[in-house]
């Protein structure tokens, strides 16, 4: 065995997922064999995403790294990781052997710190690394040879991995559910997530006419290289538009999975998710039409309001207000095209629904619709046309 070889005992377990191993590395050859891509949005093609992981955060890390001096330390939960198949070896003693790769042709050789790419457990294993990046040896005090149970997963492609990834952290830890719908851009396999993450990504970013490009935080957190402010979290639009097109997403997803498509939804469930057909149909670019269209509409109706993001106390373009705009776009759409559910409705359409809406710009402020759920229920019940402006103000 060469010094860049380790093999280590494993168990093989069999999924719907496939198989994966089970096994015992040391924290001091896991981290001469890991890294973790750090998630970030430089670029908007998928092929450039660098990663899946989580920013590291160093105050989490300190805090584990407290938790190792402590005489009963144990991380019971095993640390996932994907190796490349070209990296991995199974052998008939029940043996797995991890190695670096080297290939003739350039950018496909794997070196020995390249091995194994982290999906869970970052924090966990940069509790044992110093300042320069290697084991530290301090710890040796605590523990010899501290050992942590890892999940090996082999040959995986990127949304397998993405998935993984999500399904974890979204059992496991609080993850930002920007962050998760993002993910699930990656993924091969449609799912009501996914459309919504795409119509998300060509409303924000894929066209300057947009009444919403450049106003969706993809991650949770500002974008990098925007100066102006994003005013809606990515989750805020999947989580909205999601029920305009499914009932149940997650079964929608597993149908997909299975190869199968989900049935067409009868008239009478069109009228609780009328984008759902639409969406069976694969007429995503449909959907974004007609909330390019009915946003555009709120834009030229208020455009003061919608312009100014950064006006203090303006709700306008913030997530209270798009929230509750787009449980009224259900019975706005509806009352457009009528028995034509699939139709896509126009600006011009979408404009007489405001018509007679006796709301000024000067009116969407923080005082007449206050923060959280109480300020959307307000603003939604404006729309409807079951509170006045007056109302709200009087209250």
């Amino acid at each position: 065995m060469t010094t860049n070889q380790i093999t280590l005992p494993v168990i093989k377990v069999s999924q719907p997922l496939g198989d994966f191993f089970i096994g015992n590395i040391s924290a001091k050859d896991l981290i001469k064999i890991s890294y973790a891509d750090v998630r970030r949005i430089e670029d908007r093609d998928i092929e450039r995403y660098l990663g899946i992981q989580r920013p590291l955060d160093k105050g989490r890390v300190a805090e584990i790294r407290r938790y190792l001096d402590a005489p009963d330390a144990a991380f019971p939960t095993g640390v996932v990781l994907a190796i490349d198949q070209n990296c991995a070896e199974f052998g008939n003693d029940g043996a797995l052997t991890l190695k670096p790769f080297t290939s003739e042709f350039e950018g496909e050789s794997i070196s020995v710190d390249k091995i194994a790419k982290i999906l869970d457990g970052q924090h966990r294993i940069a509790a044992f690394i110093n300042d320069a990046g290697s084991y530290d040896r301090t710890l040796d005090n605590v523990f010899l040879d501290f050992q942590l149970n890892v999940v090996i997963f082999i040959g995986l492609d990127i949304d397998e991995q993405a998935n993984i990834f999500a399904t974890v952290n979204l059992a496991q830890t609080k993850v930002s559910r920007s962050l998760v719908y993002d993910l699930e851009g990656l993924a091969k396999v449609r799912s009501p997530f996914k459309t919504c993450h795409q119509i998300a990504v060509a409303l924000d970013s894929a066209d300057k006419r947009s009444p919403l490009y450049h106003r969706i935080k993809r991650l949770g957190v500002k974008t990098k290289g925007r100066e102006a402010s994003e005013p809606l979290t990515q989750a805020a639009f999947v989580e909205s538009l999601i029920k305009l097109i499914s009932p149940d997403p997650f079964s929608d997803r597993t149908t997909y999975l299975k190869g199968k498509k989900p049935e067409f939804a009868s008239n009478a469930e069109l009228f609780k998710n009328p984008f759902r057909n639409l969406f069976i149909s694969e007429r995503d670019n449909d959907i974004a039409l007609i909330l390019f269209n009915y946003f555009t509409s709120i834009q030229n109706k208020w455009p003061v309001a919608w312009t100014n993001i950064q006006q203090e106390g303006n709700i306008l373009p913030r997530s209270n207000a798009f929230k509750a705009f787009m449980r009224y776009l259900k019975l706005a759409y509806i009352r457009i095209v009528q028995t034509e559910i699939g139709r896509i409705a126009s600006i011009e359409e979408f404009a007489s629904i405001f018509e007679n809406l006796n709301v000024s710009d000067a009116d969407f402020t923080s005082g007449n619709f206050k923060p959280g759920s109480g300020g959307e229920s307000a603003f939604y019940k404006l729309l409807t046309g079951e509170k006045t402006i007056h109302d709200l103000k009087d209250e």
